[in-house]
């Protein structure tokens, strides 16, 4: 199956399907840049209103592609990536979090943005996941200020 095929599959109702084809689309973006030049589409992923899953789908992949981004497009998109450390899901706000590490040891001129939004608090979960969130924030937020020293 081709890059296209695979790349389109992810937005498929078989969430099953699309779950298998993302988790090796995420290990060939840890290795190469051959998953690069859908960005964009990656981007329009994230931006999904109706579905959690393709969100988070997208923002990982834009994560895992930050260090191939010879053209910044992550910089010219992260005020809208970092919105979702606050997405309506908690699960992909969690996930978000634990990402924005990876943009930042690759996109070093990002770290004030990202650890200005990490530091800003809106208690918008039940409290049991409020906790959780809370706990994710500061240990990216610890792992992010190593990258500055």
């Amino acid at each position: 199956m081709n890059f296209d095929t695979q790349v389109e599959m992810l937005v498929c109702a078989d969430n099953k399907q699309a779950y298998k084809i993302w988790k090796e689309l995420l290990n060939i973006s840890e290795k190469c840049n051959d998953l690069y030049p859908y960005f964009d589409k990656f981007v329009d992923m994230m931006d999904d209103h109706t579905n959690s899953y393709i969100r988070t789908r997208g923002l990982r992949l834009i994560a895992y592609n930050a260090k191939w981004d010879t053209d910044n497009k992550v910089n010219n998109i992260i005020n809208q990536w970092l919105k979702h450390i606050e997405d309506e899901k908690p699960i992909t706000a969690r996930q978000c979090i634990k990402d924005v590490v990876i943009i930042a040891k690759y996109k070093p001129e990002l770290i004030d943005v990202i650890l200005e939004a990490l530091e800003k608090y809106e208690k918008i979960y039940d409290d049991s996941m409020q906790n959780l969130i809370f706990k994710d924030r500061q240990k990216a937020i610890r792992i992010i200020r190593q990258y500055t020293w």
